[in-house]
C-alpha cells in the first residue's frame, strides 16, 4: 500500500474522531499522523513497527495502526466508528468546505443523514439558520454538491433548461433563416437529462462547426460528418444534428420521441415518409391524433390518440393558487405577508395555502401547538387586510412512524388543509412504508399525501411503496395526492399520474416552496403534470377560489358529520 492511500484512512480516522467527540488531543494527533505520513519521502510499507515509531510525528500508537492496517488491510478504531456512522455522513467528509464540526451540526441538530438531504436543505436555506453557517457557505457547499451531481453525467431537467435554450439563441444567430428546435430529452421535458439534442434545417454543417468552436456555452466542439459535438459548460453532452431542409421535421420527430414511442408511431405509417411539412403530417399518416413531445415517452398513449381522446394538458396558466409552501413560521425565508402579495401581484394568483413545518420537525423550526394558534391570528388579520386574495391554513404534518399526524385531532381539525408528509425514518421496507402512508391517508383530517415517495432526484432513491395500494388508499379517503413541484422531488412520479387519474384521484402541483422565488417551481411541477397526462380538471390548485374553499369546507364538515 502507497502512503497517499495509507494518509487518507489516517485523515478518515482523525475526522471521525473529531466527529464522535473522542480525545481531541488524540483526534489531533492522528491528524498530523495523516500529514506526516503523506509528505515522507520513503514508504511506509516497507519499515518495521520499530523503525515507524521513530519518525518524527508517528510514535508507537500510530505506528501499531499502521501495521495493522497493512497487514490486514483496515484498522480496528476506524472500522468500529465506521460502523456507528451513517453511509452518507462518511461521503459527507469529502466535500470541501464542511469539517467535522459542522457535519456534526448538519447530522445531530438538522437530521441530515445523506448529500442529497443535504442538497435539499440548502435548497431550503435550512443551512444558514445553523450554528456556524451563513448564506455564503450554504452557496458553496450547494455549488461542490451540483459539481459531484454533474460527475455521473446526468442533470436535473432545471439544471439544463436555461443553458440550453441559450445554445439554441446561439444557433438562431447563426443560421436565422433555418429551422431550429430542442429535441430529445430536453424536449420531452423529461426529469433526468443526459444529452441535449438539437436538429437544424441546414446542411451547412462547416459554418455552424466554425462558429461554435469558440463559443463560450459550448465546450470540445467536434464535427463528424453532419454531427457537432461538444458539452455545455456544466458538462451536459449536446448533439447538434445538421440535416436538409426538407428532412427537417422527419429528423426531429425521430429524435424527440423514446425509442420505442418512434417504433410505435412508424409501424403504422405504411407508405414512405419522404419529407414531411411537419409533425402534425407524420401523426396523421400514422392515424394518429398530433401528440404533444411531453407524452412521446413510451407507448401509453397511443390508444388514446388512435381514438382522437389525447388529453387537453394542463398549463401554468390554470394554476389559481399554490398550496404547500413555507414561510419565516418554521424554515422559510419570506414571511406569510411577503409570499401572499407575491402570489397575488407578481403571479396573479387567488390564494396561498401556507402549510410549515408540524411540531416534530424541530430540525425545520417545526410550530408548537401555541405557534399554530399565533400564525392562525396572523392569517385572520391578513385576509382581512388582502384585498382579493385569501390565504389558507395549512400545515405539513409530519406522518410519524407509526402513521399517525402530527398533533392531536383538536388541533387538526383547525386547519383549512392538511399535508401529510413523511420527513423521518425513511429506512424502511416497502410493507412498512405502504401501511405507514395508507394509515395516514385513512386519517379523516388529511386533505394532501404530500412527496409519497420521498425521493430526491440524483441524490436519494426514496423508499419503495406499493402505488396502487397507496393510491387506491387515496381514491377511498377522498385524499388528494401531491405533484411536489421541486425539481429534486418531483414526486408523484408522472408514471403513475394516469392510473391515479383512472381512480378518481385529485393531484394538486404543490412548489413546497421556502422562499418567494421557489413558488416558480410550479413550472416544473406543471411539466412533470404534463408528461403524466394531466388535466387541469384533475388539479386541485386548478381550482378557483370559491371551489376550493368548497372543497376544504366539505372535507372538514366530513370529519365532523
Amino acid at each position: 500500500m502507497e502512503n497517499k492511500p495509507i494518509a487518507r484512512k489516517f485523515r478518515l480516522l482523525s475526522q471521525l474522531m473529531e466527529l464522535h467527540e473522542e480525545n481531541p488531543f488524540k483526534t489531533k494527533s492522528i491528524a498530523n499522523a495523516a500529514f506526516k505520513i503523506d509528505k515522507l519521502p520513503f514508504s511506509v510499507a516497507g519499515k518495521t513497527q520499530e523503525e515507524l515509531e521513530k519518525v518524527d510525528g508517528i510514535g508507537k500508537s500510530t505506528a501499531a495502526k499502521v501495521i495493522e492496517l497493512l497487514q490486514t488491510g483496515t484498522i480496528t478504531e476506524l472500522q468500529e466508528l465506521l460502523a456507528k456512522t451513517p453511509e452518507g455522513i462518511v461521503e459527507m467528509m469529502g466535500i470541501k468546505g464542511i469539517g467535522p464540526k459542522k457535519i456534526a451540526i448538519i447530522w445531530k441538530d438538522l437530521g441530515i443523514e445523506n448529500i442529497g438531504e443535504l442538497y435539499y436543505a440548502c435548497n431550503e436555506n435550512r443551512l444558514v439558520e445553523a450554528k456556524g453557517f451563513g448564506f455564503k457557505t450554504q452557496e458553496e457547499i450547494k455549488k461542490v454538491i451540483e459539481f459531484r451531481m454533474a460527475g455521473n453525467g446526468k442533470f436535473l431537467y432545471a439544471q439544463v433548461d436555461h443553458e440550453a435554450h441559450e445554445l439554441l439563441d446561439e444557433i438562431r444567430g447563426i443560421f436565422p433563416d433555418a429551422l431550429k428546435h430542442i429535441a430529445g430529452e430536453v424536449r420531452r421535458r423529461n426529469d433526468i437529462i443526459s444529452e441535449l439534442v438539437i436538429v437544424v434545417g441546414s446542411i451547412d454543417q462547416q459554418i455552424a462547426f466554425d462558429a461554435l468552436a469558440t463559443s463560450t456555452l459550448l465546450n470540445n466542439v467536434t464535427l463528424n460528418g453532419n454531427h457537432i459535438s461538444g458539452e455545455l459548460n456544466n458538462g451536459l453532452l449536446v448533439d447538434i444534428i445538421c440535416v436538409q431542409r426538407s428532412q427537417y421535421y422527419k429528423e426531429l420527430f425521430l429524435n424527440t420521441g423514446s425509442e420505442d414511442h418512434v417504433e410505435a408511431v412508424l409501424k403504422r405509417i405504411t407508405d414512405e415518409l419522404e419529407a414531411p411539412e411537419s409533425e402534425e403530417i407524420i401523426y396523421e399518416k400514422a392515424n394518429l391524433q398530433w401528440m404533444p413531445p411531453e407524452l412521446r415517452e413510451g407507448t401509453d398513449f397511443i390508444d388514446k390518440a388512435i381514438h382522437n381522446q389525447l388529453p387537453t394538458l394542463i398549463t401554468l396558466n390554470d394554476l389559481k393558487g399554490a398550496l404547500h409552501n413555507h414561510s419565516t413560521w418554521s424554515d422559510g425565508v419570506n414571511t406569510l405577508e411577503e409570499m401572499a402579495v407575491y402570489c397575488r401581484d407578481e403571479l396573479k394568483l387567488e390564494y396561498l395555502g401556507i402549510s410549515d413545518h408540524s411540531k416534530s420537525a424541530f430540525y425545520a423550526k417545526g410550530l408548537s401547538i401555541e405557534r399554530v394558534l399565533q400564525q392562525h391570528e396572523e392569517i385572520d388579520h391578513l385576509n382581512k387586510k388582502l384585498d382579493g386574495f385569501h390565504i389558507f391554513k395549512g400545515i405539513e404534518s409530519d406522518i410519524l412512524n407509526d402513521g399517525s399526524l402530527d398533533y392531536p385531532d383538536e388541533i387538526l381539525a383547525r386547519f383549512d388543509f392538511i399535508v401529510a408528509s413523511i420527513h423521518s425514518n425513511l429506512k424502511m421496507t416497502e410493507e412498512k412504508a405502504t401501511a405507514r402512508l395508507i394509515k395516514a391517508v385513512e386519517n379523516p383530517y388529511t386533505t394532501i399525501l404530500g412527496h409519497p415517495t420521498g425521493r430526491l432526484l440524483l441524490s436519494r432513491k426514496g423508499y419503495d411503496i406499493d402505488y396502487k395500494k397507496v393510491i387506491d388508499a387515496c381514491a377511498a379517503n377522498n385524499v388528494i395526492i401531491e405533484i411536489n413541484a421541486n425539481p429534486l422531488r418531483l414526486d408523484l412520479d408522472w408514471r403513475w399520474h394516469q392510473y391515479a387519474i383512472s381512480k378518481g384521484v385529485m393531484l394538486s402541483i404543490n412548489p413546497d416552496a421556502h422562499r418567494n422565488s421557489g413558488l416558480h417551481d410550479m413550472t416544473y411541477g406543471v411539466i412533470a403534470a404534463r408528461k403524466g397526462g394531466l388535466v387541469k380538471e384533475h388539479c386541485l390548485n386548478a381550482l378557483p377560489l370559491a371551489e376550493i374553499k368548497d372543497l376544504f369546507e366539505k372535507k372538514k364538515g366530513a370529519v365532523s358529520a
